[in-house]
């Protein structure tokens, strides 16, 4: 079986960057045509990851393409038929890419279709690794800057931050589909359920939002302490993560000025408004 031309591997992952990546997009055209190449097969390759877990398939059909998955990450330099790969393996060589990552990504796409809940928030946490801190890991292996290992740990720190805003702005989305991924020591504390009224919102009154500010005020703390990878990358890798960074920021302090504006819907920042925080991003190096 003829390799995929690396080139149009290459073009492929561009393309579904351009259609797929809502928010990721305007972080990754700051960087340098290399880096944005190899950023843009991570993210495809995160992409095809999520697909599987957030399709319409079986639970047993989808826990056996993510282990396909697997078996194609572990032996990423034999597979020839498949443009994202092909274009994550010819990154992979080029760049200090921590492909393993995309293992845990597959771990916690499992624990979304088996239907794991959350006690503590510390098992939370370890589920946000999993799914956000592992593509910050897999980041700082495309950017490749000298302190690479304490850049990992920021990447990671940051990864959790933008996965529990996304939990916060996919509240009642995620209950729709019987998910919910607040813990439940945090449920108890503020007495609320996340039960849905008869018109499909949210309820909990004045306790869901205590409940709400109360997560946003912790995810905050994670940016905080996530965004200290900044100074340890170049100009254009560190205007591509305060891009990236800076658009769920803004969510989350959406999120925390109205809570009960996620009772019933997801929050997004429209596109002016994104590009007008890639752009500062970039004069700036700020979120």
């Amino acid at each position: 079986m003829a390799r995929v031309n690396v080139d149009i591997a290459y073009a492929t992952c561009a393309d579904i960057t351009r259609h797929e990546a809502r928010n990721f997009s305007y972080g990754i055209a700051l960087l340098p045509p290399p880096k944005r190449r190899a950023m843009a097969a991570v993210y495809a390759t995160a992409r095809r990851i999520d697909d599987i877990g957030d399709g319409d398939l079986e639970a047993t059909d989808k826990l056996s393409q993510l282990a396909d998955m697997r078996d194609r990450l572990r032996r990423l330099d034999w597979v020839s038929d498949d443009p994202v790969l092909v274009a994550l393996s010819d990154a992979a060589h080029r760049l200090p890419i921590p492909v393993e990552a995309f293992q845990e990504l597959i771990d916690g796409c499992e624990a979304d279709v088996t239907g794991r809940s959350y006690a503590r928030f510390d098992e939370l946490v370890g589920y946000c690794r999993c799914v956000a801190g592992s593509i910050g890991r897999l980041s700082v292996g495309v950017y490749d800057p000298p302190e690479r290992d304490r850049a990992r740990g920021y990447a990671d720190t940051l990864g959790v931050a933008l996965q529990l805003t996304n939990i916060l702005r996919d509240l009642h989305e995620d209950r729709l589909t019987g998910r919910v991924y607040l813990p439940r020591e945090d449920l108890d504390r503020f007495g609320c359920r996340l039960d849905l009224d008869g018109e499909g919102r949210l309820t909990g009154g004045a306790r869901f939002v205590d409940l709400v500010r109360f997560e946003a005020d912790r995810a905050e703390q994670w940016y905080v302490d996530g965004l200290r990878l900044l100074p340890l990358l170049d100009r254009r890798s560190a205007a591509c993560t305060a891009a990236m960074a800076g658009i769920y920021r803004r969510v989350l302090r959406q999120i925390a000025a109205d809570p009960d504006a996620v009772r019933s819907r997801r929050l997004s920042l429209p596109a002016r408004a994104k590009a007008a925080v890639a752009a500062r991003a970039l004069l700036r190096g700020t979120t």
